[in-house]
C-alpha cells in the first residue's frame, strides 16, 4: 500500500463552518494524539512503523508532513526519496502514511495542531517504533 490523501471538504453558512472527511473510514484505528510542536524544535522526526499505519489531519496552523518508505529497518539506505505533503487548517483532508514508512511532522506555523489517528494497539507499540536521528535524510524546501 502506498501513502494516500483522503480528501474532505467543508461546508459553511450563518453558524459556522463544518469541516468533514467523510470518506476517513474509524474502523482500524485504535487511538489517537494531537502533536504540537515547539517553536524551538518545529520538527519531529524520524519515527518509523513495521507495523502501524498513521493517518494525520492538521486541525490549527499548517504541516509538513515529509515521509518515506524504509528499505532495510537495520540500516536503511541514506539514498531514499523523500516524499511530502502540505496539510493546514484551511484544507480539510487526511494523509494517510502506511506501516513500513517512517515520517517527519514539521510546523510550518506556532500552535499549529496535527491529530494522528494510529492503527497498532498501545500494548504493541514499543516493539513496532523505530527512531532515526533528525540529520539521516535531508530535507530540503520545496519537495
Amino acid at each position: 500500500m502506498e501513502s494516500r490523501i483522503i480528501q474532505g471538504g467543508k461546508f459553511s453558512d450563518h453558524r459556522g463552518i463544518i469541516s468533514y472527511v467523510n470518506d476517513f473510514s474509524f474502523e482500524n484505528i485504535e487511538r489517537f494524539y494531537i502533536i504540537s510542536n515547539s517553536h524551538e524544535n518545529p520538527i519531529r522526526a524520524w519515527q518509523g512503523h513495521k507495523l502501524d499505519s498513521k493517518n494525520f489531519y492538521c486541525v490549527s496552523g499548517s504541516f509538513n508532513i515529509h515521509f518515506t518508505k524504509i528499505d532495510n529497518w537495520e540500516n536503511p539506505s541514506k539514498e531514499l526519496i523523500i516524499k511530502t505533503i502540505y496539510v493546514s487548517e484551511s484544507d480539510s483532508k487526511i494523509v494517510h502514511i502506511p506501516s513500513g514508512y517512517v515520517n517527519a511532522i514539521e510546523s510550518l506555523e506556532e500552535n499549529s495542531k496535527l491529530i494522528s489517528f494510529s492503527t497498532l494497539p498501545l500494548i504493541n507499540v514499543g516493539e513496532d517504533d523505530v527512531r532515526f536521528p533528525l540529520d539521516y535524510w535531508q530535507l530540503t524546501n520545496g519537495q
